[in-house]
Formats: structure tokens, sequence, C-alpha cells
């Protein structure tokens, strides 16, 4: 059986990984482990074809350690079983994980323990966000390491190599200029996607030279991705958050159609909750309630029907009034805390029997909750919420749309800031 390109051109040493280099310069934290051969439990997230897994088998072997790729999905109980005698045969074993975030409590109740012990050190790797969906026990037994989408340079970098590495193609295709950008660009960081795409154009390359012509003809959807004007993924992201804040309808759709058009359900879903949370807020939370249950009968009935409801939550995003009352108010909080060490006021205290009864917090007078003071003495006039938008929802969408259409929209920032 052909190994896949990806396998085949896999990287065995840091200086021939590309991408990353915030882990893999002379300062970075991974090429330190390595020289002093030292090896941590870590959680490896970032977008998918960033180098996760493929990094961590480059430490394990780089350092000499035994280790299992397994994965949390498809492996059961009886593969750790296995691992866990391995693991005391050698005196230890390298985890590596992949899907991390998808481990179940049973697998985890087994594998606490040996992480504890250092028995087991996991490396995890996960395209979810660690600080919501790894498990805390796991997280807090683990350093989590910030894997970055790779830059469109990368990505040619990784094509080229690829053409001319002696395990793959060894000089034996060309590729053109056009056809170089066209992949890195639509590969959206990700080299797995654009490895597989290589391995794919050589089936179809004329002259042994892969071209514009070549793509169109394996993958003909590749020019509507997000990256045909030069954009790229996180771009498109930025600019439907920011348009659905700027209350642009139509902008907000553009962008949303894109993310549709390469099925990203999970970066529409996470945009969608963290605008509606961000920038509506408390000017109108029975929209912002209604933001999951769209996503949720979305992905039930699948695309591209799913397509309306998300359409019909953008618009009304867009065109609700905003207040980022909530996000300023738990900022302005996080900023005091981290910069104070005040204390819960005595009376506030779970146990308060050093107070005398009349001086104690009574449960019983509700009548007096509201005339309290909660904050300690240092902080008890701060105010950290401010009302921010005091707009009613009864006030119609299409009156909102009305208002909005009567300001033209411009590009030009720059001259924007200098009119308030």
């Amino acid at each position: 059986m052909k190994e896949p390109l990806a396998f085949r051109i896999r990287p065995t040493q840091l200086d021939q990984i590309i991408g990353q280099e915030h882990l893999f310069n002379d300062d970075g934290i991974l090429r330190k482990m390595v020289e002093k051969d030292e090896l941590f439990s870590m959680i490896f997230y970032g977008p998918p074809g960033s180098g996760k897994t493929t990094t961590a088998i480059v430490l394990a072997e780089l350092m000499n350690r035994p280790y299992r790729v397994l994965n949390a999905v498809t492996s059961n109980k009886k593969d750790l079983d296995q691992l866990y005698e391995e693991a005391r045969i050698y005196g230890g074993i390298v985890l590596i994980l992949d899907e991390v975030h998808r481990l179940n409590k049973d697998k985890q109740d087994t594998l606490l323990p040996h992480l504890e012990a250092g028995l087991v050190t996991l490396i995890g790797a996960t395209t979810a966000n660690p600080l919501f969906a790894i498990n805390p026990a796991i997280r807090s037994r683990t350093h989590l390491i910030e894997f970055k989408a790779l830059s469109s340079q990368h990505i040619q970098a990784i094509v080229n190599n690829a053409l001319s590495h002696p395990k793959a193609y060894n000089t034996q295709y060309l590729i053109t200029d056009e056809a170089l950008s066209l992949i890195a660009t639509n590969a959206n960081g990700d080299s797995r996607y654009a490895l597989n795409l290589v391995e794919l154009a050589t089936l179809n390359a004329i002259d042994n030279t892969i071209s514009y012509e070549t793509l169109q003809k394996v993958a003909p959807k590749l020019n509507v991705s997000f990256d045909k004007n030069g954009d790229n993924y996180y771009d498109t992201l930025s600019g439907f958050q920011k348009s659905i804040r700027g209350s642009d309808v139509d902008a907000a759709l553009y962008y949303l159609a894109k993310l549709i058009e390469v099925n990203d359900l999970i970066s529409i879903e996470r945009r969608l909750l963290t605008t509606a949370y961000e920038d509506i807020g408390l000017a109108n939370p029975q929209l912002v309630a209604r933001v999951l249950p769209a996503i949720e009968s979305c992905k039930r009935v699948g695309l591209p029907e799913g397509r309306i409801m998300l359409s019909s939550i953008v618009i009304e995003l867009c065109l609700s009034p905003k207040s980022k009352s909530a996000n300023l108010a738990i900022d302005k909080a996080l900023d005091t805390v981290r910069t104070t060490a005040y204390q819960t006021p005595d009376y506030l205290r779970l146990s308060s029997v050093s107070l005398d009864k009349e001086d104690r917090y009574d449960y019983s007078r509700h009548d007096l909750w509201h005339k309290i003071q909660y904050l300690p003495n240092e902080l008890k006039d701060v105010s950290f919420y401010e009302p921010f938008n005091l707009m009613s929802h009864e006030k119609t969408l299409a009156n909102n749309l009305e208002v909005l259409k009567r300001t033209k929209r411009s590009n030009r920032l720059r001259e924007l800031k200098k009119h308030r």
C-alpha cells in the first residue's frame, strides 16, 4: 500500500519543520526541550495541518523516548491498557494522542494516575480551544502550546519540498508560479490539504507540469475558497465578525457564504457565539439566547439547508442594537484582580464565626441584602459595569436598517477617524 505524500516527507529533525518559528527558533520552548533533553506533558492546539502530530513524533524520536500514536476517538480502553503495560516495561512512554479533546471520562480516569506518576508523558493534539474543550483534570497536568496557521509562504515551501524530496517526487514534476500560489492561498494554513492536492494534481499533470489548468480539473471549486483575492482564512473570520459588529448585513452574508462554501461550520459556530455575547450582549439578550439553537438546527439538518438558519440569525445579529457592556465590565474587573489582592470582607466569608452575631451576614434578612457593601473597602467606589446601549429591542429591525442606510459606509478608516 502506497503511503500518503504527507507521511512520506514527514520531517525527522527540528530544522526540517517548516513554520512555527516561535516554537523552534533559538529561544523556542520546544527547541529548548530537545537541547535539555526534557519532555513534558503538553497539549498542542491550533489549526489543522499546522504540524502538531508531526512535531510530537519528531520530539519523541529526537529524545529517544518510546512512543505510541493513538486517536482519542478510535482508540479503546484496551489500547490504553496495553500502552500502560509497555510504559511499565520501558520505564515510561510518550502517548501522542490525536483529537485529545474527544477523550471520554472512562479513558481519562485510567490515564490520570499514570500522568501523575510520570509513567506516561502525554502530548495531545487538538484543533479545539483547550481552555474550553479539554477536561480541566487533563489541562491542569499539561502545558498548553499554541501552533499557528502556516502562512502562504510556508505552504509554498512545503509544496516545493515535496516536489524535490527524494522520498516523494524527486524533481520529477514542475509547478507553475500561478498554480503554486493558488495552492498556497487556498490551503488556508493547512499543509496536509496542500500536499493532498499536490498528490492529486500529479495524476493529471501534462508534461509533468502542475499548472492552473491542472488544478481546475482536479479541484474545480478551488478558486472560490477563502483566498482568491489574497485574503486568508483568519481575515475571512475577522471580516465576518467585524461586519456583524458594524451592522453591515450584506458584508456579513458575503463572509458567511465563504465559510459555508468550504463547510466550516465549526468556525461559524465559534464566531457567532462569540459575537453574540461580545457585541450584542445585554442590548438584546433574547436574540443572544437564540444563537445556539440556530446553530444546532443547522447542524441537525446539515448543509445546504442549514444555510437558511445561519442566514436568519446573522441578519438578526447585524440589525440588532449592540452593547459591549458585559465584555467591558468583565475586562475591567479582570484588570483590577490582576493588579490587586484585596480580601473578601469578613462578614461575607463562608465561616465568619469570629464575628459577633450582629456583625454577620443574615440569611433571613432579604430586605437588607441590597443595602450591604460586597466589595472590599479599597474598591467600594469602583464601578465595573456601565450601561452601554439603552435602545429597546421593540424598535423593529427594519427601522434600524433604515437608519443605518442613511449613513454612507466608507473603507477609508483614516479619514473616518478624523471626524467624530
